[in-house]
């Protein structure tokens, strides 16, 4: 029997982001703008299914095939006919959604595999109109991708480098040497791995790598260098027919672009994407910052390195979003109260930044976010040059907001009763303020120590102390070095629990509490929930741990669970968790948190914590970093809690995380259309197969061909 967390339950929450009045109050060039960038952003996030696995691109197209030819309500006829129940059916519906959603299939938030839950899928197939059409095509897909649709060998389980997982970044030859070497290679040539895929080969017993820029242009070679005892190849052109389209859209929505700054950050934006540029992203990048509170807000572009196992190379992502003004105005207040909280954090002065670069801070109802997920916040661009020297900023899902973190009563695990109201009452308004805190003053915070190429130092290495042992300053970035290329493997993780930690420090600041609206007796509810949300997110965070290879899946969750641990080790009886027994009579937990100690002992817990945090990080003392994340990372059955027996029981209760429908624009008699789908999995489908009115199949085709290149690329990797 297989285990439930590789199937997506019927009952998986699915809703539909409102963006009508948004984009209803938008002019008719702003609403242009805004369609454009919406088109190069769903064209990039078909990059993703080529990102997530071998076969994430065929599974999508077999799918598009059997939904173009019946919508979702009328395959249901075909359904009977195979002998699918109405369960049964739904089941394929939710997968099929679930494939759209996360864009592959390996979940997006935790990066494990899920698989149909219906044996019968082939027999569905075959009775498809799309099957009945085009039977040599729709079988030769399902060949493709029957096998590894169900798979789960251990490798297969969950994404990861070498024996720990599947990675497309990667040929399946690579482990976690081989990103090793091929950063020192990169690092050596001053190129980032952000926009690039390794492949290895062995030629006559010596190691080869082809690195692959993501670019439109697609010259066979644009470098071969010898290195140490081995060949680089670095080539353009990975995803060249996607990137092409995603520069079209980007020429076409310039016509629309509000200001100069515009014009010349999507100038910037398609050199780098022709020519798999990433010096031109980041200055598109420096454009994008200049450009203050527009009206419609986007970026595009190689991105977030979490689901890279090496943690360098980012997941294609693209975003459109209309300014939700009042929200907005809020975040403003706590951007300009930013140079007086930032003192507040644990570490020395000299640590800081040199000078706080006020970013735009806004809260924006999404129109369209191409990826594998969509966040509740952002904080860009990840260029850590750019964001400690010339800025960067920070924006608010509001309407992500508004749905994704909904809870009802009947399904809040492990809280006490008496918390359960107060947790539902006060989720939402103590998630903006941690949002707000994370993004602002979270990733905006803190120094990196450089010595640059010339050998010029960004601090004074003759009076710069660590204040945890007193002694000078005795390591730091040097030349083309980066926090990602250092710290590699925990980087993401490490960086978003020094966030997480930053939001619930300062949270204890009334002028914060206060900018979000939150006094007296509500700013303490705000507090305590937000504090509590905290350590139940850590306990929850054990679904993303993987015993068998001891690994995390997920980030943010990894982080939380950090959290936790840190709490936990406070004592004094700050949080307790208990296992007990469940009135269904299974196994169960409890977390408490003692309000009364928040300000003393859970402060001072995360004061200590958040200062190593920020010394290891500002010294580029990987050794250090790694001891104490890893050390708080681990989980074990031994000590006070069993780690592991709590993981099952978490695994046991766990809820799956909801997915988002979104809207399609279309150009109609010379003005923009907004349509909009139901909230429900036949809803999202219908939005996938309109969203390519003009080319779908051609679309198709294309991503066919570069699953296909890549195989055989893979094969002769082995």
């Amino acid at each position: 029997m297989v285990d439930s967390q590789y199937y997506l339950p019927n009952d998986i929450g699915i809703s539909a982001l409102d963006c009508r009045e948004a984009f209803r109050l938008l002019s008719p060039k702003e609403q242009m703008y805004a369609h454009y960038l919406s088109r190069a952003s769903w064209y990039g996030g078909l990059i993703v299914l080529i990102q997530t696995s071998p076969e994430s691109a065929n599974i999508y197209v077999l799918l598009q095939k059997m939904f173009r030819a019946q919508a979702p309500q009328q395959l249901e006829a075909a359904a009977t006919a195979a002998g699918l129940s109405a369960e049964e059916y739904q089941a394929f519906l939710v997968y099929a959604a679930g494939l759209y959603a996360n864009m592959g299939n390996y979940k997006s938030f935790g990066d494990t595999k899920f698989i149909p839950n219906l044996p019968k899928f082939k027999a569905l197939v075959w009775e498809s109109l799309a099957f009945k059409q085009s039977p040599g095509d729709m079988e030769a897909l399902w060949g493709c991708c029957s096998e590894s649709l169900y798979s789960l060998e251990d490798k297969q389980k969950q994404l990861g480098l070498g024996e720990k997982g599947i990675s497309a970044y990667f040929s399946g030859n690579c482990c976690l040497e081989d990103a090793e070497f091929a950063q020192k290679f990169l690092d050596s040539k001053n190129l980032s791995a952000y926009n690039t895929r390794l492949f290895k080969t062995e030629i006559d017993g010596k190691r080869c790598y082809e690195v692959r820029l993501a670019s439109g242009k697609s010259e066979v070679c644009c470098g071969k260098h010898e290195f140490e005892d081995a060949v680089f190849s670095v080539k353009r052109g990975d995803y060249a027919f996607l990137m092409e389209k995603v520069c079209q859209n980007l020429e076409k929505a310039k016509d629309y672009a509000a200001n100069d700054n515009q014009k010349r950050m999507l100038e910037e934006y398609s050199r780098s994407f022709t020519c798999g540029s990433v010096e031109a992203h980041k200055e598109g990048s420096r454009y994008w910052i200049k450009d203050k509170g527009p009206i419609v807000e986007s970026y595009i572009g190689f991105i977030e390195s979490y689901r890279d196992p090496f943690g360098s190379r980012g997941e294609f992502e693209g975003f459109v979003a209309v300014v939700n003004k009042a929200m907005s105005a809020r975040f403003a207040q706590l951007v300009s109260s930013a140079e007086d909280l930032l003192p507040e954090l644990p570490w020395p002065p000299a640590f800081e930044k040199d000078r706080f670069l006020k970013p735009d801070f806004t809260s924006l109802d999404v129109l369209t976010f191409a990826g594998s997920g969509i966040p509740a916040g952002i904080n860009i661009p990840n260029y850590d040059d750019i964001r400690q020297t010339e800025g960067f900023k920070n924006v608010s899902l509001g309407n992500v907001l508004a749905v994704a973190y909904a809870t009802q009563k009947d399904k809040l695990t492990f809280l006490e009763e008496n918390d359960k109201d107060l947790y539902i009452k006060w989720k939402g308004p103590s998630f903006e303020v941690q949002v707000g805190l994370h993004e602002l003053l979270g990733h905006g915070s803190g120094k990196l120590f450089v010595q640059d190429d010339k050998g010029k130092f960004n601090f004074d290495q003759t009076a710069v102390r660590n204040p945890e042992t007193g002694e000078l300053i005795s390591s730091w970035y040097k030349g083309s070095e980066t926090w990602d290329s250092k710290f590699s493997t925990i980087a993401s993780s490490y960086e978003e629990c020094r966030a997480e930690c930053v939001g619930l420090y300062l949270c204890l600041n009334k002028e914060v509490l206060r900018i979000f609206g939150n006094e007296g007796g509500d700013a303490e509810e705000v507090v305590y929930v937000n504090w509590l949300n905290m350590v139940r997110a850590g306990l929850l965070g054990l679904e993303f741990y993987t015993p068998e290879s001891k690994s995390w899946r997920q980030a943010h969750m990894q982080a939380r669970f950090v959290i936790l641990r840190v709490l936990l080790e406070a004592g004094e009886g700050l949080v307790g968790l208990k296992e007990c027994m469940g009135a269904d009579g299974r196994s169960d937990a409890v977390i408490t948190l003692d309000r009364s100690k928040i300000y003393t002992v859970g402060k001072s817990a995360i004061q200590r914590f958040l200062c190593k945090l920020q010394v290891h990080k500002s010294t580029a003392d990987v050794e250090g970093g790694r001891a104490l994340y890893e050390g708080y990372s681990a989980v074990t059955a031994d000590g006070t809690h069993n780690f592991l027996r709590l993981r099952e029981t978490v695994l046991l209760r766990k809820e799956a995380r909801k997915m988002f429908v979104q809207a399609n624009t279309y150009i109609k008699d010379d003005a923009v259309e907004l349509v909009e789908y139901e909230g429900s999995a036949a809803g999202l489908i219908q939005s996938f197969v309109e969203r390519f009115p003009d080319d779908a199949e051609k679309v198709e085709a294309q991503l066919l061909e570069m699953t296909c290149m890549d195989s055989s690329c893979l094969e002769s990797g082995r």
